[in-house]
């Protein structure tokens, strides 16, 4: 039995020719369709429990095949973040390694250049393994050895490379490493490089749309709202300035976030010891992740914290959660705003985008909104899973990390793609309704507020229950109750100067 069907770029890459089937084997072997007795376009690959059947066209092998086969569950795959992560880290350990005496130069250099491969996206379609695997990530961080090691010998063979032995998955790219040190070390890497790289930059477009608009409406005054009633004036710029503020302190929790992220378990080895890694393995190998990232990251100094708990992911989403929550309290607020446009507040507008009705011919809307509130509850979810799978580490590992990978990457994804829609398609067009705010202002009963110095608390409440009970306005209530005359009412009662 074969198992599940062929990943859809293996398919597509075997029926249109595209690859070779030709593969040149980590144990130094060349299997093609023919001398591995197969006519079916798969050959025969060996591991510690035997035989198995892959695609020719695959570089993978056969722990990755068997993985593949006995995890047909649901359609998520390990996110690109944590492919590309890891490619970092082995080319990384290959450096360390080749430096400290450990593996041989010209084998480090091959896997160097497999993983550059795989870092371009070259190679994307050889990583088809479910999230929903070993908890450990054993089989992803095989699937990338394999990999690595068989188009490292690739390269060797076309261009002549001559090494003692062939780059293998375990004794070359995988050297001084296991499964349970790597996987968290890169679930830290994907989370600091989707952090700052995708995440940071889509708040800081916001808030300079936010900051944009705070200048253009800072003369502009409206009623406040607090409860959904009517509140004191407030300039609609400061009420921008509270949206652009709740972006910039989920970013300032982001950050605090990071250094934590930072640390790295990889010289852990199998349950904190380090077993079978060269002294200084872990410091060289940190630097190294540092020099070809460009971010700062260090060691763990404390590899069995660094194995066990996933803490940090914790930490981090937490403040990823923070920023959900703040987008949606934004989204909320700018369509409740743009509500109407003739029969709800109506004292913004914002872009129409598409039709909004299959029935209802001009309807128009704020679906901007209504896709980072999605994103906002898919992102508590999220949070809700990896906080549940992170409290699983029992003993010397957590064995619920790809879920805890996939949610975080998915989350950082989704709102940092949601952002930007909401910025480029909603926020920078929106346009303050002015005379609707003016109207609402000046209809508004809670101006009373401005009369308690003068006639006080209690007082002012009797006019505006008068005000509102007869459908009068504050002025004609508060002078037939004589507790003010209208020149003196009109000498204080000023609601632009409220603010």
């Amino acid at each position: 039995m074969i198992g599940p069907a062929l990943p859809a770029g293996i398919a597509r890459n075997r029926a249109q020719g595209r690859r070779k089937s030709e593969v040149h084997m980590a144990d130094g072997s060349t299997c093609t369709n023919q001398n591995a007795g197969q006519a079916d376009g798969y050959r025969m690959e060996h591991d510690s429990m035997g035989q198995v059947r892959v695609p020719a066209a695959a570089l993978w092998g056969a722990q990755t095949q068997r993985s593949y086969q006995n995890f047909p569950i649901g359609t998520e795959t390990m996110p690109q973040g944590i492919v590309r992560a890891f490619a970092i880290l082995k080319k990384a350990a290959a450096q360390a390694n080749a430096q400290l005496g450990t593996l041989d130069p010209k084998a480090a250099n091959l896997i160097e250049r497999a993983a550059d491969e795989v870092l371009s996206g070259e190679h994307d379609e050889q990583f088809p393994l479910k999230v929903w695997q070993t908890g450990s990530g054993t089989q992803s961080n095989m699937n990338v050895n394999e990999v690595l090691a068989n188009r490292a010998n690739q390269i060797a063979k076309a261009e002549g490379v001559t090494l003692e032995r062939p780059v293998h998955p375990n004794d070359s790219v995988n050297r001084s490493q296991s499964s349970n040190d790597t996987f968290p070390t890169a679930m830290h890497i994907a989370a600091v490089l989707a952090v700052t790289r995708e995440l940071l930059p889509a708040i800081d477009q916001l808030a300079a749309t936010f900051e944009r608009l705070e200048r253009k409406n800072a003369s502009v005054v409206k009623s406040g709202r607090t409860h959904l009633q009517d509140a004191v004036p407030i300039a609609f710029s400061q009420e921008i300035s509270g949206w652009r503020g709740m972006l910039l302190a989920s970013r300032e929790q982001l950050e605090a976030s990071l250094p934590m992220l930072r640390r790295l378990a990889l010289g852990g080895t199998a349950v904190g010891t380090g077993l079978n890694a060269p002294a200084g393995f872990d410091v060289l190998v940190a630097e190294r992740v540092s020099a070809l990232t460009g971010e700062d990251f260090e060691t763990e100094a404390n590899k069995f914290h660094a194995l066990t708990s996933k803490d940090a992911m914790v930490f981090s989403h937490g403040a990823i959660k923070a920023l959900a929550a703040n987008m949606m309290k934004i989204a909320n607020d700018v369509r409740w705003l743009a509500s109407g446009p003739r029969l709800g507040l109506g004292e913004i507008t914002i872009p129409a985008n598409e039709p909004g009705s299959s029935i209802m011919p001009g309807k128009v809307n704020p679906t901007q909104c209504e896709a980072v509130t999605m994103v906002a509850v898919q992102v508590m979810g999220n949070d809700a899973a990896i906080g549940f799978a992170a409290s699983q580490g029992n003993f010397e590992l957590n064995v619920f990390m790809p879920v805890i990978a996939y949610n975080y990457l998915q989350s950082v994804r989704l709102l940092a793609d949601a952002i930007r829609s909401f910025d480029e398609r909603c926020a920078a067009g929106i346009t303050a309704n002015r005379e609707r705010m003016a109207h609402n202002l000046h209809n508004s009963l809670m101006l009373v507020t401005c009369l308690n110095p003068y006639i006080g608390y209690e007082r002012a409440a009797k006019v505006a229950h008068k005000a509102f009970d007869e459908g009068t306005s504050l002025r004609e209530a508060c002078v037939s109750l004589g507790y003010l005359t209208e020149e003196k009412f009109d000498e204080v009662f000023k609601p632009e100067e409220m603010v």
